[in-house]
């Protein structure tokens, strides 16, 4: 996976459609001033939300058991790949090193973002996912209009 672009989790907003409300992650570029958006659902866009904040629930929730999963197997996330889009749907790898040892595992982004921001783990995106569906947007300061009403970040 090469020409790969680092990305930051901005926010994560609630938005307001035609479908009704849903909710987005805005990712930006690390070095650079493109941003991704990714609509998710409703419990992946809470999981991220907390992830960011750094707010527990009392029991763990399928992100963190996976995490816990993971780190009790012996295996680390190394990173997440946002690596394509078809059709208006984005596609994952959630990369993982156990003792030297790479595995590449299918996943949506929103549960990969989510076990990312919980191991601290880097999010990219290849550079043709950026080309195709990244957005230049000024940076918006806290209580600006912008996405929609920030649930975090």
């Amino acid at each position: 996976m090469s020409n790969l672009v680092e990305l930051e989790v901005k926010s994560v907003a609630l938005v307001h459609g035609e479908g009704g409300v849903g909710m987005m992650v805005i990712l930006k570029e690390r070095y650079g001033s493109r941003h991704l958006p990714i609509v998710v659902g409703p419990f992946e866009g809470k999981a991220i939300s907390m992830a960011l904040s750094g707010e527990t629930f009392s029991r763990p929730l399928t992100h963190d058991l996976l995490y816990n999963v993971i780190e009790t197997l012996g295996a680390r996330i190394e990173k997440v790949v946002i690596n394509d889009l078809v059709d208006g749907t984005f596609y994952a790898r959630l990369i993982l090193n156990r003792e030297g040892e790479v595995y590449s595992i299918d996943a949506r982004p929103s549960d990969a973002m989510a076990l990312a921001l919980k191991a601290k783990a880097p999010i990219f995106a290849s550079s043709t996912v950026m080309d195709s569906a990244s957005e230049y947007l000024p940076d918006l300061e806290e209580g600006e209009e912008g996405w929609g009403e920030d649930l975090g970040g």
